[in-house]
């Protein structure tokens, strides 16, 4: 069986994740940040999604990216939380933001490549955050933008790590399943 893992970081829209990747009829299952190794790997997973969560990525005791995921086998998606942390722990920078981003918001498509493909320039989407992305890593590029997040969506495509800084999976969110689909059926 082949399968998306998605890892929880304590996100209150997890599970709704995990609804829309079986409404893309993808088998996945939703497992602790820090599952054991071998859990995830009798999963044979297609690709990883990693939830948001409450914690700053310079919160002590704050979940950390599994160290399998440092150098992926296999596609990964940060949604929010998961984008900050995989930034953070990837050598980007992400710093608290300057004023906290809760609700609607209009993204900017700068890259339509993979995750935007055929999508409408500009989307409405639901952000949910308090950290920012101030620099990215090295090899990532800005996908989207909004006025108070300049990096609301990366890429590094060799890798094949992605990651939203807004909420895909909820229905504020224009295309939001459109996004999943291209990552869970297109890049996986």
């Amino acid at each position: 069986m082949q399968s998306i893992v998605i890892l929880d970081f304590g996100a209150q829209y997890a599970q709704l994740i995990a609804r829309r990747v079986r409404e893309l009829n993808v088998y996945c299952e939703l497992l602790p940040h820090d599952a054991p190794r071998a859990e995830i790997e009798r999963l044979s997973p297609r690709g990883f999604i990693l939830s948001g969560g409450p914690s700053s990525v310079y919160d002590a005791g704050a979940p950390s990216l599994p160290p399998y995921l440092r150098a992926p086998s296999a596609p990964v998606l940060g949604v929010c939380y998961g984008m900050q942390l995989l930034a953070h722990e990837l050598g980007g920078v992400v710093r608290p933001a300057g004023r906290r981003e809760y609700g609607p918001a209009t993204v900017s498509i700068c890259d339509d490549s993979n995750l935007f493909r055929a999508l409408p320039s500009s989307l409405n989407v639901w952000m949910s955050h308090g950290d920012s992305i101030e620099q990215l890593p090295a090899g990532f590029t800005t996908l989207a933008q909004s006025p108070n997040t300049p990096f609301a969506a990366m890429s590094d495509p060799a890798r094949r790590i992605y990651g939203v800084q807004f909420h895909p999976e909820v229905t504020h969110t224009e295309h939001g399943l459109d996004i999943l689909r291209r990552f869970v059926l297109e890049v996986c």
